[in-house]
C-alpha cells in the first residue's frame, strides 16, 4: 500500500500479515507514521483513491459465513457491511462528527439504516448507549451539537456510535487518547464486556505499551509500515526483541525521575543499544529501588529544596466561575452552572505546578481564568502583588507578555492560512518595536530551541506532524521570554516518544528560560515527573495539595488513589 505522489510512491504498509479470530483482541503499537491508522482504514476501504493497493487480499467471515475479500466488494455493496458487521472509533472526533447533527441524531442514523429500528426506539437505544459510555446528562447529550461537548466526551460519542450496531469486528484507533486515565479505564471496560458478551474481534491500535499490558494478550509492533515484531504482550514486556519495541517501554515518564532525561526512541535505533540489555528495566538496574519509586519519604534528597520562603508569584483566592445554561420561553437563564468554587492556592517563582483531574473536574477552567480568558464571579487572582481582575483593558495589556497558554489542540490554535513564522511573529507585532528582520530572527531563532529547523519558517501548520505542531506553538508561547506559561493538556495526545520529546524539551526550556509554569493534564505519572507541586481537583474542587512525589507515592484521599491506580500499565511498569 503506498501513497502516489508527484515524483514517487510513498510505501505505507509493507507485506503486512495479520490473522485475527472471533473474539480475540489485538493491540497494534506504533508511533505516528508507522501504519497503523492505514492499516485500519483499508480494512474499512476509506483510502481509495488516495491510496494506491499493489497486492494483497483481506478476507473477512463473519456469522461463520464463507469468507470474502473485502477489496472485491463493490463501494455500494460494502455499504452494508461499513458501520454494521465492521465499525471503526476513529481518533479525531472533531473532524468525525457532523457539527451541523446534533450527537443523538448522528447515532440514531447508524441504527435506523443498519438496525431498521423506528425513530423512538434508535432515540431510546441512543440514550442507553450514551448511558454506557458515561456521558453525563445523556438525554440532554442527544439533542447537543459536538461543539457542545467537550473532547472526551465527543470522543465518547464516537465510541457509542462504532459499537451501536454491535459488530463482528471493531477497529479502536487511538480511541481514548485524550481521555482521562478514569474515563479511559472505564471505556477499555466496556470495550472488554462487549468483546465477551458478543463474541466480537476487537484490533486496538495505540501508541502506548502500558495501555496494552492491561488490554490485549497479542500485540503486533510497526515501525514505518512494517511489523518489527509481534506476539504475546507478556512475552514483549519481558523480553522484547527489537530496540524499537524497547523504546516504546522506555519512553514512558513513570520509569523515570523527577528532572531525568527520558529515553527517546533516536537513543535505541540510531545509537543502537540493543546489545546492552536484556530487558528495558535493565537500564535502570543500576539505581536502588527506593529511587526507582522515587519515594520523598525513603529519599529526603527527593523533597523540593527552596532556600528561604518561596515567593509567590500568583496567588488564586476564593474565585468562582460558572458557565450560562440554557433560557426559559421569556429569554431568562434557567440555571447557571459552577465549573469551579471556592478555590484557593499559590504558584511559586520558578516552580511547576500540576492541575490534575478527571474531564469536567475545573482544571481548563483554572487555567483560562489565570489568563483572563474566563472571569470569575467572585475571588481575586493577583500577578507579581497586583489584582488582575480589576485592571482595565489598557493596564491589562503590558501583563499579557508575561503570561502565556499552550493550548490541548496545537492544529485548531494556529491559523492555517499562516505560515508558521508569522504566528509565532505575531506577538512580537502587538508587544515589541522590532523591525520585520529582527523578528523574523528571533522566530528563527526560537525553532531552532525547540528543536525544529530555521527552514520551517515559511512552511504551513498542514506540512507538519502533530509533535512538530506542539512545538511550534510552545515556540509561539514563549517568544516574548514571559515569566508565566499554562500547558493545557499540552502532550495528551501525543505519542509516548514525541510525549518524551516535548517533555524533555519543557524542561530544557524552563532551565534556560527561567519560567514559571502551571501544567495541567490528566496523567498523574506525566505531572509526577514534570512538576513540582500537585493539585488534584475533582467536581470543581481542590480535593488535595502536596508535593509530587508524596502524592504519586502515598495518595491521601480515595479519588487521587483512583487517578493513580487507572494510569494504564501503573503496576506493571512501575513495579508497584
Amino acid at each position: 500500500m503506498d501513497f502516489p505522489d508527484s515524483e514517487n510512491a510513498i510505501p505505507a504498509l509493507k507485506d503486512f500479515d495479520l490473522d485475527l479470530h472471533r473474539g480475540e483482541l489485538l493491540a497494534i503499537v506504533g508511533e505516528s507514521g508507522s501504519g497503523k491508522s492505514v492499516m485500519a482504514l483499508s480494512l474499512m476501504q476509506l483510502l481509495s483513491p488516495a491510496a494506491r493497493r499493489k497486492s494483497g487480499t483481506i478476507f473477512f467471515s463473519p456469522d461463520g459465513m464463507e469468507a470474502i475479500d473485502l477489496l472485491t466488494i463493490p463501494e455500494k455493496s460494502f455499504r452494508s457491511y461499513r458501520g454494521n458487521r465492521l465499525s471503526m472509533i476513529f481518533q479525531e472526533p472533531m473532524t468525525s462528527l457532523n457539527p451541523l447533527i446534533t450527537c443523538g441524531k448522528q447515532l440514531c442514523e447508524a441504527l435506523i439504516v443498519h438496525k431498521k429500528l423506528t425513530a423512538a426506539k434508535a432515540k431510546k437505544e441512543a440514550v442507553s448507549l450514551f448511558q454506557k459510555v458515561e456521558l453525563p446528562e445523556p438525554e440532554q447529550m442527544f439533542n447537543r451539537y459536538p461543539h457542545q461537548l467537550s473532547g472526551g466526551q465527543k470522543q465518547r460519542v464516537m465510541i457509542a456510535m462504532a459499537i451501536c450496531c454491535k459488530p463482528d469486528l471493531l477497529i479502536c484507533d487511538e480511541p481514548t487518547t485524550a481521555l482521562d486515565v478514569r474515563v479511559q479505564k472505564t471505556i477499555l471496560d466496556l470495550l472488554k464486556d462487549l468483546r465477551r458478551s458478543e463474541n466480537m474481534a476487537v484490533i486496538f491500535i495505540t501508541h502506548d505499551l502500558g495501555l496494552v499490558s492491561d488490554l490485549a494478550e497479542k500485540a503486533i509492533v510497526m515501525l514505518r509500515g512494517e511489523i518489527v515484531e509481534k506476539g504475546r504482550v507478556r512475552n514483549l514486556f519481558e523480553t522484547p526483541q527489537h530496540p524499537y519495541t524497547r523504546a516504546l517501554l522506555m519512553c514512558r515518564p513513570s520509569l523515570h525521575q523527577k528532572g531525568e532525561r527520558l529515553t527517546v526512541v533516536s537513543d535505541f535505533i540510531e545509537k543502537n543499544e540493543m546489545n546492552t540489555f536484556s530487558h528495558p528495566v535493565d537500564l535502570l538496574s543500576n539505581l536502588n529501588a527506593d529511587r526507582l519509586t522515587g519515594d520523598p519519604l525513603k529519599n529526603p534528597e527527593l523533597k523540593i529544596k527552596t532556600p528561604g520562603k518561596p515567593e509567590v508569584l500568583v496567588r488564586v483566592k476564593d474565585i468562582q466561575v460558572r458557565y450560562a445554561g440554557s433560557n426559559n420561553w421569556f429569554g431568562r437563564r434557567k440555571y447557571w452552572t459552577d465549573a469551579i468554587r471556592d478555590i484557593s492556592f499559590e504558584v511559586y517563582r520558578g516552580e511547576t505546578l500540576g492541575l490534575v483531574g478527571e474531564s469536567g473536574s475545573g482544571k481548563t477552567t483554572v487555567g483560562r481564568a489565570l489568563l483572563g480568558l474566563n472571569k470569575p464571579v467572585k475571588g481575586s487572582i493577583s500577578y507579581a502583588g497586583r489584582d488582575l481582575l480589576n485592571l482595565s483593558k489598557e493596564e491589562l495589556l503590558p501583563f499579557r507578555r508575561n503570561i502565556q497558554i499552550v493550548f490541548q489542540d496545537p492544529y485548531s490554535s494556529l491559523n492555517p492560512r499562516l505560515k508558521v513564522g508569522q504566528a509565532i511573529a505575531e506577538p512580537l507585532i502587538v508587544h515589541e518595536s522590532l523591525s520585520r528582520t529582527e523578528r523574523k530572527n528571533r522566530v528563527k531563532d526560537l525553532l531552532e530551541k525547540v528543536n525544529l529547523n530555521s527552514s520551517h519558517y515559511n512552511r504551513y501548520p498542514h506540512a507538519f506532524s502533530g509533535g512538530q505542531r506542539q512545538r511550534i506553538v510552545i515556540a509561539r508561547a514563549l517568544v516574548l521570554n514571559p515569566d508565566f506559561v499554562v500547558f493545557d493538556e499540552s502532550v495528551s495526545a501525543l505519542d509516548v516518544s514525541v510525549q518524551a520529546q516535548v517533555l524533555n524539551l519543557i524542561n530544557d526550556l524552563k532551565d534556560n528560560l527561567g519560567f514559571t509554569a502551571v501544567f495541567i493534564s490528566h496523567d498523574l505519572s506525566v505531572v509526577r515527573y514534570l512538576c513540582d507541586r500537585i493539585i488534584v481537583m475533582e467536581k470543581g474542587k481542590i480535593v488535595e495539595v502536596g508535593e509530587s512525589e508524596q502524592i504519586y507515592n502515598h495518595p491521601k484521599t480515595a479519588y487521587t488513589k483512583s487517578l493513580i491506580d487507572a494510569i494504564p500499565g501503573y503496576k506493571r511498569i512501575s513495579g508497584v
